[in-house]
């Protein structure tokens, strides 16, 4: 697997995975969140069970650096593995295990964490953090497809290019945007596409389906109608 991105929105609490390889459905194996909890990605040759305890673990309330360090000491192949690690107040924790195929590195930020490996070098984290950071005033979604868009003008995954996926969850259970594209010549671009598909109604649908809080959610489809074309009416 190659790189990805973890970001949580400081305004909203959302927390985020973006990511890119030339692999077959990256979106399938990566990204793992809970609402409320954290989020983990877990490549190189990865181990699907680093998603599905860490986040246990993170419910648990244990930090991230204490995560990893459990995860990868319970695994005889974490030379092999890579792992980042957000929990709900975006504090970080990395993993880069020394058989990492090259190059291969991490960096984190002020609430984001960005991994790699099978890259054309440290210039593509480098690219995507800078382009994540610069991008404060951006919705989330694009804010993250932008970023690796700059990790990929840094020369990405040096195999080349095959899938891509993104994944925000907010408050809920269920997830505020999941995009995946499992095979295509441009990943990414695909995936800039469908984030924009998602605006014509799909993320301002969202506000108005069952919570926690109100499990009908809004049935009056006039209301939904007219909430959806105010919600659009204010995109930048």
């Amino acid at each position: 697997m190659t790189w990805s991105i973890i970001a949580r929105d400081h305004a909203t609490g959302q927390l985020a995975i973006a990511v890119a390889t030339r692999f077959f459905a990256v979106g399938g194996r990566v990204p793992f969140i809970a609402a409320g909890v954290g989020a983990i990605a877990t490549q190189a040759l990865l181990n699907p069970f680093y998603g599905v305890d860490g986040l246990d673990l993170l419910r648990q309330g244990i930090a991230p650096a204490d995560v990893v360090a459990r995860l990868t000491g319970a695994d005889n192949g974490r030379d092999h593995r890579q792992l980042h690690v957000m929990d709900a107040s975006g504090r970080v924790a990395i993993h880069t295990g020394a058989a990492c195929v090259g190059w291969c590195g991490h960096l984190a930020g002020d609430d984001f964490s960005v991994a790699g490996n099978m890259l054309a070098g440290a210039a593509v984290l480098d690219a995507t953090a800078t382009a994540y950071a610069a991008g404060a005033a951006l919705p989330l979604a694009r804010r993250l497809i932008r970023a690796m868009h700059a990790g990929e003008a840094a020369g990405g995954d040096k195999r080349g290019r095959q899938s891509a996926a993104l994944l925000i969850y907010g408050e809920e259970q269920w997830s505020d945007l999941d995009l995946r594209v499992d095979d295509h010549l441009d990943p990414l671009g695909e995936l800039d596409r469908l984030e924009r598909v998602s605006r014509e109604r799909w993320v301002h649908f969202r506000r108005f389906l069952p919570r926690r809080a109100d499990s009908v959610g809004e049935t009056d489809r006039a209301v939904i109608e007219a909430g959806i074309a105010r919600s659009r009416a204010k995109e930048p």
